[in-house]
């Protein structure tokens, strides 16, 4: 079974909450939860799996803990690692930036040899544009908590077990 660690950046903790929701799923234990501004060398080295969270703040925005968190993402041998992504946004106040996070996470990390997985549809989201769709799919899992809060457990559920078959 491969090791999965799940960081995320949260300033408001909704991120955190719904991090914690996938760890749960993915029988993750609560230490290989961190949060993004945790994130070390070290760290990355002991997981297979890398399951990434962040938020989407002002004009599409990176959530601020992964700043320095993507540097480090960025120096690490990812090459044989499968990365996960998630966020949330607002699809009706930020229509046009919604998840962005998710796709700045994504833009910054592709070149470095890991291996995406956990793409999404864009079917039953309603939003104008986002960073984080790249052909036709998000490239990790959106959740708006603001106005489709009934939604996010049956995302992250459908999210998981497609993980789950990716991962193993």
């Amino acid at each position: 079974m491969s090791k999965i660690g799940v960081f995320y950046g949260s300033t408001t903790g909704t991120t955190e909450d719904v991090a914690r929701k996938i760890a749960e799923k993915l029988n993750v234990p609560q230490g290989d939860i961190h949060d993004a501004s945790t994130l070390t060398d070290a760290l990355v080295k002991e997981y297979d799996v890398l399951v990434l969270g962040t938020s989407t703040w002002g004009a599409g925005e990176l959530q601020d803990d992964w700043y320095d968190g993507v540097k480090v993402l960025k120096k690490a041998d990812l090459s044989h690692k499968f990365v996960a992504l998630f966020g949330c946004g607002d699809s009706d106040s930020y229509s046009d930036t919604f998840c962005d996070g998710i796709g700045i996470l994504y833009e910054d990390l592709k070149d470095t040899g890991c291996t995406f997985i956990g793409i999404t549809d864009t079917a039953g989201y309603t939003f104008d544009a986002s960073v984080a769709v790249v052909n036709g799919k998000f490239v990790g899992l959106p959740i708006d908590e603001v106005n489709e809060d009934s939604q996010t457990d049956q995302r992250i559920d459908q999210w998981v077990e497609g993980l789950k078959k990716e991962i193993n």
